[in-house]
């Protein structure tokens, strides 16, 4: 290692011990408060479970949110990007503002976990009726964050600094039409009136029970939501050369999309995926119909990439239909960002989250290829997000059989978010 490399290293090293070392006498408070705070934590947890709400439609949980926040005697502002809920907490003394985030919304998924508070719900998804389950921990989430603004209204007087709590809708994505998530929440001033100086965030995933992990830098993807509209010409199933075919036009679609993922990158520089998830087309056995539909996503870490894998679909696309004698059109919805953990700031919080958990954390996990609107937070200001293990259920996030196995994980996250707002504040102060 060069002297140059020694140094960096040196200094990275120096402000991730230097920034909680003043503020380590948070520890005893903050660990004894969500001891005693663990049963209601899992009780809010078990009771939003059962009553998931989609985005946007998040009232009976951003109710009982508020109503929280409101009894601690912090500051709340609600109807923030439709359902979402601000708190804001004053600490005794002067000092930054801190921003903590959990999201709330449920996904159309019908569970299949079998424990006793799961959920039945049904609701309209984009016209249809599904069944709604917290398939991706965000109840979890919520519940932390309302057993952390708990603990931090308790140290209220020491707290050097505001602390804002942002319950945010719609972070798995709007209704089709609507605006939503985190774009709406800083669009409404979510990060404004205190402006936020940073912010953290978790998500609970499957792994040691209460360990956390995370990667400085890019660690979640950019995410792009698409879909293709073919237009063909209806013909009898016992004549396809009649009319246009298609059904096999999507079906090589399929399969380019597969080959540029595959093949036509270099799979060597980032984690890239091109994924087709619905196709729709078609109403009887015999008939090649007009129309056909196919949605999916596109997972990139590299902007340049991004553009080539766009640019690459898009002519897939319309080669393949003119082949036909038909036609194709990509749309793109809009992009989830990569979610980016804030470099110098990761650094400085390591050892707060190696505290929080007790020593069990890892931080250099590899590319995660799910993807969060958190990062349009870290666009605006420096964040850190981490994931919490949660023990190892059937299924992963967004599964049927996804769920906290470990409830006692809940108490190391109410841990990790008040002492990560405690010992930022701090390090600020000095």
């Amino acid at each position: 290692m060069g002297k140059r490399m020694w140094m960096a290293a040196v200094a990275v090293v120096a402000m991730a011990a230097a920034a909680p070392a003043g503020a380590q006498s948070f520890d005893k408070p903050v660990f004894d408060a969500a001891k005693a705070l663990q049963p209601k934590v899992v009780a809010w947890r078990r009771d939003i479970h059962e009553h998931p709400e989609l985005g946007n439609s998040e009232v009976r949980t951003a109710k009982l949110v508020a109503d929280h926040l409101r009894s601690l005697g912090i500051e709340v502002r609600t109807g923030v990007a439709k359902t979402g809920v601000v708190g804001v907490l004053k600490g005794g003394k002067p000092g930054g503002v801190v921003a903590l985030r959990a999201d709330m919304d449920g996904l159309p998924v019908k569970e299949d976990t079998g424990v006793p508070f799961a959920s039945k719900v049904t609701a309209t998804y984009n016209g249809a009726t599904v069944s709604v389950a917290h398939a991706c921990g965000h109840d979890a989430h919520v519940a932390i964050l309302m057993g952390a603004a708990e603990v931090l209204a308790k140290m209220k007087d020491q707290i050097p600094g505001t602390v804002v709590f942002l319950f945010q809708p719609a972070e798995e994505g709007p209704p089709v039409g609507e605006e939503g998530g985190a774009p709406l929440m800083i669009k409404e001033g979510a990060l404004d009136n205190p402006k936020v100086d940073a912010v953290f965030g978790l998500h609970v995933v499957p792994g040691e029970p209460g360990s956390l992990m995370w990667r400085p830098g890019p660690m979640m993807a950019a995410s792009d939501r698409w879909q293709i509209k073919l237009k063909g010409r209806q013909t009898h199933g016992a004549n396809p050369w009649s009319g246009i075919d298609i059904a096999s036009m999507q079906a090589e679609i399929v399969l380019a999309f597969n080959q540029i993922a595959a093949r036509q990158i270099n799979v060597t520089r980032t984690p890239t995926i091109l994924t087709v998830a619905t196709v729709h087309g078609g109403v009887r056995y015999n008939i090649i119909p007009d129309d056909f539909e196919l949605s999916g996503t596109l997972r990139t870490f590299d902007p340049e990439l991004r553009k080539d894998i766009i640019a690459r679909a898009e002519k897939a696309v319309e080669s393949i239909a003119a082949r036909y004698g038909g036609s194709g059109r990509m749309e793109w919805g809009n992009p989830n960002p990569v979610t980016s953990n804030d470099p110098a700031l990761t650094a400085k919080m390591k050892t707060t989250l190696s505290r929080a958990a007790k020593g069990r954390i890892k931080d250099d996990i590899d590319f995660i290829t799910g993807a969060e609107d958190f990062s349009y937070y870290q666009l605006k200001v420096p964040g850190v997000f981490y994931d919490l293990g949660i023990g190892f259920p059937k299924g992963v996030n967004h599964s049927p059989f996804f769920n906290v196995m470990d409830e006692g994980a809940l108490e190391v996250g109410v841990r990790a978010q008040a002492l990560t707002a405690l010992d930022y504040l701090a390090s600020r102060k000095r």
